[in-house]
């Protein structure tokens, strides 16, 4: 009677997946986005400052689980990091001590900026909320973690 059926076991669809949370830092504001519970799609979270995101993180951590850390890599056109590692790398080395049991990934950031401006351009925002940095610093960390998922896939 169950050969047309297809049998997932209940464990599959209850057992829950910590987030991956993307980080996109900035010397003044740190985009912030999320995956569901099941990592499969990626929203924006938020923006914060970036004197304030390790507690952000902890806070947040003390109420989601996460899995991995996901930090934008910021590179030239010629494959070679940019001026901005000297200050990504040392709040990679924050979070890594802050958070020891939790993986810190780097992902290429490159034309995020850009990608983002044209998603807020293409979803109809005015001109004054195009020129929110802090959304698009969210909305760029959305697009480098659903990048991060869809290369993750294949």
């Amino acid at each position: 009677m169950l050969k047309n059926k297809i049998f997932v076991p209940l464990y599959r669809i209850t057992n829950k997946m910590g987030r991956i949370v993307a980080i996109d830092y900035g010397q003044k504001r740190v985009g912030i986005a999320v995956t569901d519970t099941l990592q499969l799609i990626a929203n924006g979270l938020t923006t914060v400052s970036t004197n304030d995101v390790i507690s952000f993180l902890e806070e947040y951590t003390a109420k989601e689980p996460v899995d991995l850390f996901v930090v934008g890599l910021p590179k030239q056109m010629n494959n070679m990091p940019s001026e901005s590692m000297k200050y990504i790398q040392p709040f990679v080395n924050r979070l890594k001590k802050k958070f020891p049991s939790i993986e810190v990934k780097y992902v290429d950031e490159r034309f995020t900026s850009v990608l983002a401006h044209q998603a807020m351009l293409d979803g109809g925002l005015k001109k004054k909320d195009r020129q929110n940095k802090a959304l698009v610093d969210q909305i760029s960390a959305t697009i480098m973690l659903q990048s991060y998922l869809e290369s993750k896939r294949f």
